[in-house]
């Protein structure tokens, strides 16, 4: 974990941060039904004076005007979170459900959730595993196995078979959103479900706020997108168009043994399963945090992916990048601490008044001369004898070449 010296005062709003993450973490918006919380955010992209557009299914662009319109670039996070779905009404009156997301059943066990029926209505309820009483059961709760086939949903709800459950109003495919149980300390720790991604959404809005009250000029476009559909794995694969030459997303970086990420800092992902980041974005971050004295650490994450990968999958020859806020048992009950999205703002904010890395990137293809060009490599040792100590000549054009 790496800073220099003190940074100097952060144009991030810090009480704004807070404010609207509490905001975010009150609305319920699991993969599939992100409605409210995409109304939520467009109102206070209204409030910014922040122009926007949705998509067909609210996938959210806001822009900020750059002095150039290409080649332009964007950062993204998501405002959809894991969830749940009822598979079945059960002869005892309780719910079998499958996960929406992907998430362990380990950490469902006991929540307290919401299902949102067809015609508007909502029960209350939790989520239990089949053998829940310690006094009925004994050890055999210690032994039974950490599945969602061995989870069922209890409502609070007169409920004792599938006729009762139907009357209600409960249907097969209803969904089933978690509380996100939010608690923000007095020494800066937040803890709650759903931190991801609404901690990076946060994080995003405050950097908003923060160029319309600074009135920054920003050297090119950049446009904040907010994707609806990253926990199944769709992300924003939908929401590019071809000026965006660079795209940062935003993530959670995980704390625990074998990680590096800095837990009160931001850290820059140099690769995650779907493979390394670009490395001239990334090292252009990496070199953005000690300019403007960020805490900040890299890390490597071997079991997830972000919005970035969807994007490249999709199509777009773009370069990608990823930046994370700090937490704590991820996709589980989730915390963080402030000092790590302030830091990620401050990245954010100085990332988007800096130069776009190369000037070529405004066109899908160019010549080889303007490509950049890396520093001259140590030479691969030579398989023949007679010419391992024969240094080969440097090639024309290795020189490397100014980024913009």
């Amino acid at each position: 974990m790496t800073a220099n010296a003190p940074a100097p005062t952060s144009p991030i709003d810090r009480a704004y941060l807070l404010e609207i993450l509490g905001r975010l973490l009150a609305i319920r918006s699991p993969s599939g039904m992100t409605d409210q919380i995409v109304l939520t955010v467009s109102e206070e992209l209204d409030r910014l004076d922040i122009p926007y557009s949705l998509t067909r299914r609210g996938a959210i662009r806001a822009d900020l005007e750059g002095a150039r319109h290409s080649p332009d670039r964007a950062i993204v996070a998501h405002l959809d979170t894991l969830g749940a779905m009822i598979k079945q009404l059960k002869p005892n009156g309780r719910l079998e459900i499958v996960p929406i997301g992907f998430w362990s059943a380990r950490f469902a066990e006991g929540a307290r959730v919401t299902v949102h029926s067809d015609d508007g209505r909502y029960f209350r309820g939790t989520i239990l595993p089949l053998k829940a009483s310690g006094h009925t059961y004994n050890e055999e709760i210690d032994t039974q196995p950490v599945a969602w086939t061995n989870l069922e949903l209890r409502l609070d709800e007169r409920c004792h078979g599938i006729d009762d459950l139907a009357r209600l109003g409960v249907n097969i495919g209803d969904t089933i959103s978690i509380d996100a149980q939010p608690e923000f300390c007095d020494n800066g720790f937040i803890n709650a479900r759903h931190l991801d991604d609404k901690a990076g959404v946060a994080a995003l809005l405050a950097v908003a706020r923060a160029c319309r009250e600074t009135r920054a000029r920003l050297p090119v476009d950049c446009h904040l997108l907010l994707t609806i559909s990253e926990e199944t794995g769709v992300g924003a694969s939908h929401i590019l168009h071809g000026d965006v030459a660079e795209l940062v997303s935003i993530d959670n970086g995980t704390i625990a043994p074998g990680q590096n990420t800095c837990e009160y800092g931001v850290t820059i992902s140099m690769q995650d399963s779907s493979g390394p980041f670009d490395w001239h974005l990334t090292r252009h971050l990496l070199a953005l945090c000690r300019d403007n004295a960020i805490e900040h650490s890299r890390d490597v994450f071997r079991h997830y992916r972000s919005d970035a990968a969807a994007a490249v999958e999709a199509g777009n020859d773009i370069r990608t990048a990823l930046v994370c806020f700090a937490l704590d048992a991820s996709h589980g009950h989730e915390r963080t601490h402030v000092d790590s999205l302030m830091a990620l703002a401050d990245l954010l904010y100085a990332y988007v008044l800096s130069e776009p890395l190369f000037r070529r990137d405004a066109m899908k293809l160019g010549p080889v001369a303007d490509f950049p060009h890396p520093p001259p490599a140590p030479e691969q040792p030579s398989a023949d004898p007679a010419v391992a100590d024969q240094a080969p000549p440097r090639q024309p054009g290795s020189e490397a070449l100014p980024r913009a």
